[in-house]
């Protein structure tokens, strides 16, 4: 009996021991359920997008477009001749109608002198721009440069009183998958919206995008992108843009594109000044050619053509009066190669035809049948043809 009572006593003073070393040694826990850098995460979770904003936040506007377009009226009361003649043509009036038609994007300052960086749909065929910065501040636009290919331009400001707020450029080569990714703008005419989502892929092609008459490799990412976005900054988690906001996918959620950064850099000088940006083309429709789809087409009886099963870039039509066509190209020609390097999808050669000069001669080699041969083609500049 006394020995239980001594027991007892024992684990209840072991237990207030415990409990008073636990009020000042603090509880470390085991090593296996420790996560490496997880509080400073978790510090990182709550201040970086804030942060970031508060960094690139002032210097995001909005602009407001307006255009005016001429309209052709038919009225088909004209054509019942008892509305003409029972209350006149006055009444339903035909002819040339203008509609004056707004807009509005987003864009980002990039230099004190007041150049933004903004998309060109969103400023192309304006008669006005009007830039609204964050602090209520606005400004009559200019566009200085636009390029409908790489859909970039830059629209003018003249700063007046305090200073114009600057973003800070990023380095959109240095990106991966996985990071982080801050859009920042205007969507729906919701003013100052930011949304966070991460990179989701890099080099999505612009055909894969649906629309395959720009020339661009885009940023994918899943934060949320809307009309009115267009032309506002994709940052870096430190507030650096890194992207152009350009596109969403209508048949998808959660999928937007922007403009990698770097590509911005390259021509925003020139935009500034005004210059054109000539970009060279061979004047043919493609599509990436398989094997596979080449024996399914093949067997297909009712197939217009027999395709080469070979592994290339097929050509669709060669339009008239083009570089392709003065070259040789044909319809169902297969390109396997550019000046010595192969090409084995539409995205690969048109790629290799943008990084070449305007009147450079390539060397396409083709399959045409059974046999191949090599075609010499010089390029032209695409917007000269336009």
């Amino acid at each position: 009996m006394k020995t239980t009572l001594w027991l007892s006593l024992g684990r209840l003073l072991l237990v207030v021991i415990m409990a008073v070393f636990s009020l000042v040694v603090p509880v470390t826990a085991p090593a296996w359920a420790q996560v490496p850098g997880s509080s400073a995460i978790e510090t990182a979770g709550e201040r970086f997008v804030a942060a970031a904003v508060r960094r690139v936040g002032p210097a995001v506007v909005r602009i407001d477009t307006e255009k005016t377009v001429t309209r052709n009226q038919q009225n088909p009361f004209f054509d019942d001749p008892f509305f003409r003649g029972f209350f006149g043509p006055e009444a339903f009036p035909e002819g040339p109608r203008e509609e004056l038609l707004r807009g509005q994007g987003s864009g980002f300052i990039i230099d004190t002198a007041g150049n933004i960086l903004t998309n060109a749909h969103v400023v192309n065929g304006a008669d006005r721009v009007v830039v609204t910065l964050k602090d209520g501040r606005s400004f009559e636009g200019t566009v200085e440069g636009a390029d409908t290919v790489t859909d970039l331009a830059v629209v003018k400001v003249e700063p007046s009183g305090e200073a114009l707020p600057v973003a800070a450029l990023g380095n959109s080569d240095q990106i991966e998958v996985g990071d982080w990714a801050i859009a920042v703008g205007n969507p729906l005419g919701l003013d100052n919206t930011v949304t966070l989502g991460i990179i989701s892929t890099l080099k999505r092609s612009s055909a894969s995008v649906g629309i395959p008459g720009k020339r661009l490799e885009f940023i994918q990412t899943d934060a949320a992108i809307n009309p009115g976005n267009s032309g506002g900054p994709l940052t870096n988690q430190q507030g650096e843009v890194i992207g152009i906001n350009t596109a969403i996918r209508a048949d998808a959620m959660g999928i937007g594109f922007a403009i990698p950064i770097n590509k911005a850099k390259e021509l925003k000088d020139r935009l500034v000044r005004g210059e054109s940006i000539a970009h060279p083309y061979l004047g043919v429709q493609i599509a990436t050619l398989t094997p596979d789809m080449a024996r399914r087409n093949n067997q297909d009886p009712n197939a217009g053509i027999m395709l080469p099963e070979v592994e290339g870039v097929l050509v669709i039509r060669v339009m008239p009066d083009t570089p392709a066509a003065a070259g040789g190209l044909r319809r169902g020609d297969v390109i396997l190669a550019i000046d010595g390097q192969p090409v084995t999808s539409a995205d690969q050669l048109q790629l290799k035809v943008e990084n070449s000069r305007i009147n450079q001669v390539l060397r396409v080699r083709i399959q045409r049948g059974d046999s191949t041969q090599t075609l010499s083609v010089r390029t032209a500049e695409m917007q000269s043809q336009e």
